[in-house]
C-alpha cells in the first residue's frame, strides 16, 4: 500500500483527495501547513506528496526546494497543486522539484491517474526478472522476446505492453486500463491507439505461432492467455 501525504490549507479540497486515495487503496495522511507538512516528512518518508503551492507561511514551492536540497528526501515524489496556471508558474513549480503539476480546478480522475503515472516512474525496477507465459519468454534486463531458441522483434511500446500482459495472465484488461497502466505520461490519448500496438504485437508474434495467445474479449478489451496447441487428428 502506497502512503500519500495531502499538503493543502484548504480542508474541503484536501477531504475530496482524500477521499478519493482512501478509497483506491491508498494509506493517507493529511497537513495544512508547511511546518506540519515537515514533521510528517521527518517522521515517515511518504511514498509521494501531493503540495499545495499557497501555504500559511512557507510556500509548498520553497518546500519543494528544501527537500530536493536534502538527501533523505532528494527522490520523493512532490505533484504540486495551484490556482496558478500560467506557464512561468508551471515552470517554476516543475524548476522547483515536483515531478508534475496540477493546476486547480482539476478533475480527481486525472489527479489519480497522474498519481498512478508518477508512482511507476519512481517505482524501483524490481520488474528486471524474466517472465514465462506458455512456450513465451521475455527478459525485461535485456529488452528481449523468446520462444524457444527464436527470437521476437517486438517495438518498444508493443515490448511494454507485452511485459504487463505477461504479468498479469489471463486477466482481461480495458483499454483504458492498458492505457494508463502501460503509457502512464500519455493518459488522454485515445483508446484506439492500444488496438493498433496490440495489432502490431500479434503481428511480431505471428511467426512464432503465438499470436493467437493475445485474445480480444468483446465489449471488455484483451487478455494474455497461455497457449494451447491444437493437435490435428491423424
Amino acid at each position: 500500500m502506497s502512503r500519500v501525504l495531502i499538503v493543502e490549507d484548504e480542508a474541503a479540497i484536501a477531504e475530496l483527495i482524500s477521499l478519493n486515495l482512501r478509497h483506491a487503496g491508498y494509506e493517507v495522511t493529511l497537513a495544512a501547513t508547511a511546518d506540519q507538512a515537515q514533521s510528517e516528512v521527518t517522521r515517515v518518508l511518504p511514498d509521494l506528496v501531493i503540495l499545495d503551492w499557497m501555504l500559511p507561511g512557507q510556500s509548498g514551492l520553497s518546500l519543494a526546494k528544501r527537500w530536493r536540497s536534502e538527501q533523505r528526501t532528494r527522490e520523493l515524489p512532490i505533484i504540486m497543486l495551484t490556482a496558478r496556471a500560467d506557464e512561468t508558474d508551471k515552470v517554476a513549480g516543475l524548476d522547483a522539484g515536483a515531478d508534475d503539476y496540477l493546476a486547480k480546478p482539476f478533475s480527481t480522475n486525472e489527479l489519480m491517474a497522474r498519481i498512478r503515472a508518477v508512482l511507476r516512474r519512481k517505482a524501483p525496477e524490481a520488474l528486471d526478472s524474466a517472465v514465462e507465459v506458455g512456450r513465451l519468454r521475455l527478459d525485461p534486463a535485456t529488452r528481449r522476446v523468446s520462444v524457444g531458441e527464436q527470437e521476437i522483434k517486438v517495438g518498444p511500446t508493443e515490448f511494454r505492453l507485452l511485459h504487463f500482459l505477461m504479468t498479469h495472465p489471463e486477466r482481461v484488461h480495458s483499454r483504458a486500463q492498458l492505457l494508463d497502466r502501460v503509457w502512464g505520461d500519455h493518459v488522454f490519448i485515445e483508446e484506439r491507439t492500444v488496438d493498433v500496438h496490440v495489432k502490431r504485437l500479434r503481428e511480431a508474434l505471428s511467426p512464432a505461432k503465438c499470436a493467437q495467445m493475445i485474445e480480444t474479449v468483446r465489449g471488455a478489451g484483451y487478455r494474455l492467455t497461455q497457449q494451447v496447441q491444437a493437435v490435428s487428428a491423424g
